[in-house]
């Protein structure tokens, strides 16, 4: 598999493409080393903040080496990275892990780096657990703000604000979107064109 994607994003590269991974994180810097030179953006899924929260949902003993993978895919192959949160009631939903997420991102990443929070839909053996209410995202979404970083998103629900790319300079709405669908797109050279703050995208 990894041979297969390392020869994909060459490929894709070479034709002048963006190239994106999306990860849980579980790479050895072997490998992402070897699909390094050819990434643009690294998406990895931070499925929570403890070692307890990992055993379940992923079957492994730590989570150190999501954290451990994710730093190397910016810091060493210059990877524009993004984490996603897949919310989950009674499992990754407390207040301590949310913000131990948040302080850990705008410390390693830094506080540009986009946050998905996003809404869990029961499934398979989670199928016990109720979807996440949207309150607990804007929860999320406030606790990620708090902790200074700029750019935090609710996803997986249709049409809330948090999908929405403002300004943390101005506060203005620069990008509207409704789901994957753009419907503004209010920004000139990765700048807010108000007050010229760097929005840490990246514009084909």
């Amino acid at each position: 598999w990894l041979e297969y994607i390392v020869d994909s994003a060459r490929l894709c590269k070479e034709q002048g493409l963006y190239t994106v991974v999306v990860t849980n994180g579980y790479i050895t810097p072997k490998g992402l080393d070897a699909i390094g030179p050819y990434l643009d953006v690294y998406r990895v899924d931070l499925k929570g903040f403890t070692d307890e929260v990992y055993r379940k949902l992923a079957k492994v003993k730590s989570f150190q080496p999501v954290l451990e993978s994710t730093i190397r895919a910016k810091e060493k192959w210059g990877c524009h990275v993004e984490v996603v949160t897949n919310v989950i009631p009674t499992l990754n939903d407390d207040q301590a892990q949310l913000e131990g997420i948040a302080s850990w991102i705008r410390d390693k990443l830094g506080p540009k780096t986009p946050w998905h929070v996003t809404r869990f839909v029961p499934y398979l053996e989670l199928s016990y657990l109720n979807p996440t209410p949207v309150s607990t995202l804007e929860k999320a979404r406030q606790i990620g703000n708090s902790e200074g970083l700029e750019f935090v998103y609710v996803g997986n629900v249709y049409g809330h604000e948090g999908e929405n790319t403002y300004c943390p300079g101005c506060h203005r709405m620069l990008i509207h979107r409704i789901g994957y669908t753009i419907g503004k797109y209010d920004v000139v050279k990765g700048k807010c064109p108000h007050d010229g703050t760097d929005l840490n995208v990246i514009e084909g």
